[in-house]
């Protein structure tokens, strides 16, 4: 089996626990997720299988769309429902909406996040959470991230109430928080805040309608169809520049071999080298040798 199985990831589960629970299902171990989804949250994950596996990194690295709800008041741990409260202050004034769609404008663009400590980024040698769970918080490196779209799902005019909430929606580029997003909303708003709902609705080209739930997995497998879940490599590529060779070029590429640079070379750090409608190889220009190109990584070799 080769490809991607676009799994919806039930709430409740770990990106590991659905790995596991798919080798043996699918009874083969070269099995790979595409970036880990938090516990508590649902959604688009997709899973690369056999030679797939090979190219996961270009899936994480890619864009991701999720679908979220920030509810002011009080703010937790995890900067998320599940924590334990850190602090609150009941909203006492009207929220419009014209203040929140300023601070999301303000949120859109490379922006700079602190990692959550109740996350998985390491800090000499430990991942933050491991520190977290022993209660000790220390100093994190501070990165930034991409927000392409920020922007309101409902339509409303003002918010009240003690605890009020609203709905978004954000594309955003690898490692981006969006838990602490919600936090960054709060404090612009003068208030507490945390993510209380999140679902990731899009990951790289792969979207909630593509994706098998682990009861429709079992389905296939049980009628002896488990191919039928799998997406082709390719798709997990298409968003890189793409050149088309001939079968002459194509054994040299299947061979990793370097190459001078082709007359049709697509601008672009990586190319992905596709031969009969198949991408056998993804290939980038020499650092050291101007006119040269080299092989990042060889996919189909026979």
């Amino acid at each position: 089996m080769n490809g991607i199985l676009p799994l919806w990831k039930p709430r409740g589960m770990t990106s590991h626990d659905c790995i596991f629970k798919l080798r043996k299902l699918l009874r083969t171990k070269k099995v790979g997720h595409t970036g880990t989804l938090d516990p508590e949250v649902s959604g688009v994950l997709p899973v690369c299988i056999g030679r797939a596996t090979k190219i996961a990194e270009y899936i994480t690295a890619s864009g991701k769309t999720y679908e979220g709800e920030v509810t002011f008041g009080f703010s937790t741990t995890t900067e998320d429902a599940w924590g334990e409260k850190v602090e609150e202050k009941k909203v006492d004034r009207v929220i419009t909406r014209v203040e929140v769609e300023e601070v999301l404008q303000r949120l859109t663009g490379d922006i700079t996040q602190t990692p959550p400590m109740f996350s998985a980024v390491k800090v000499n040698g430990k991942r933050l959470y491991e520190y977290a769970r022993q209660g000790i918080e220390i100093e994190r490196p501070s990165r930034t991230v991409h927000i392409q779209r920020l922007q309101l799902l409902e339509n409303w005019h003002e918010l009240d109430g003690d605890y009020p909430s609203f709905s978004f929606e954000v594309v955003c580029g690898k490692g981006t928080y969006v838990r602490t997003l919600a936090v960054e909303i709060g404090k612009s708003l003068g208030y507490p805040a945390h993510m209380s709902a999140l679902t990731r609705t899009q990951s790289a080209s792969f979207r909630k309608e593509d994706c098998f739930t682990f009861e429709q997995i079992q389905e296939f497998v049980s009628n002896e169809r488990p191919q039928d879940l799998l997406l082709p490599l390719e798709m997990g590529l298409s968003h890189l520049p793409k050149m088309t060779i001939s079968d002459t070029l194509a054994e040299k590429v299947k061979n990793g071999a370097r190459l001078e640079e082709p007359e049709d070379w697509q601008d672009g750090p990586e190319v992905v080298m596709e031969h009969r409608g198949k991408v056998i190889a993804i290939y980038q220009p020499h650092p050291d040798k101007p006119g040269i190109i080299k092989p990042v990584k060889v996919l189909f070799n026979d």
